[in-house]
């Protein structure tokens, strides 16, 4: 048995690699470069994530095509496993109000009181929790992934579709 093949699946079953179609990205604003780098920082750390039938470790590539968000999953060698096409549709409401209550919870821990602060961080964890329960149910039968790593995920969904 190869080394490999005694790794525990949680050593397999993740991504070691995730990049983004850069094209798809608007560059104008800080407050979504620092978002775009925690959440590929913290989802490298720790992570959950496999296409079904299969082990790993993966690499992800995240595009949009049109009205389709593109989940490229490869290989850690770059070998091609799956290309998953999801409809931006259910999520564009989501992201919508995502970045709109981010963009007020931006500026109010430049100006704002503790509370109003506090209220907008919890509206902003709502709506990335049902952005990430989306995904979930989207990508079900699909990909095995843990609620942390959706949460990574939704991150970065709301950065390609971003466009500054």
């Amino acid at each position: 048995m190869t080394r490999s093949e005694r790794a525990s699946p949680r050593k397999k079953n993740r991504l070691v690699a995730v990049t983004l179609d850069e094209n798809s990205i608007g560059r104008s604003n800080p407050d979504v470069e620092h978002e775009r780098a925690v959440a590929i920082y913290d989802l490298l750390e720790d992570n959950t994530f496999a296409p079904n039938d299969d082990d790993g470790p993966f690499a992800l590539h995240l595009s949009i095509s049109g009205a389709r968000l593109v989940f490229d999953i490869r290989r850690a060698d770059g070998a091609p496993v799956v290309a998953h096409l999801l409809s931006l549709s259910p999520l564009r409401r989501i992201v919508k109000d995502y970045y709109t209550v981010c963009d007020s919870y931006y500026a109010a821990i430049r100006t704002a009181t503790p509370d109003r602060i506090e209220a907008l961080d919890m509206g902003r964890r709502s709506l990335h929790d049902e952005g990430s329960n989306i995904l979930m149910e989207r990508l079900a039968r699909k990909v095995r992934l843990d609620f942390d790593t959706a949460r990574r995920l939704f991150t970065l969904i709301c950065v390609l579709h971003w466009k500054g």
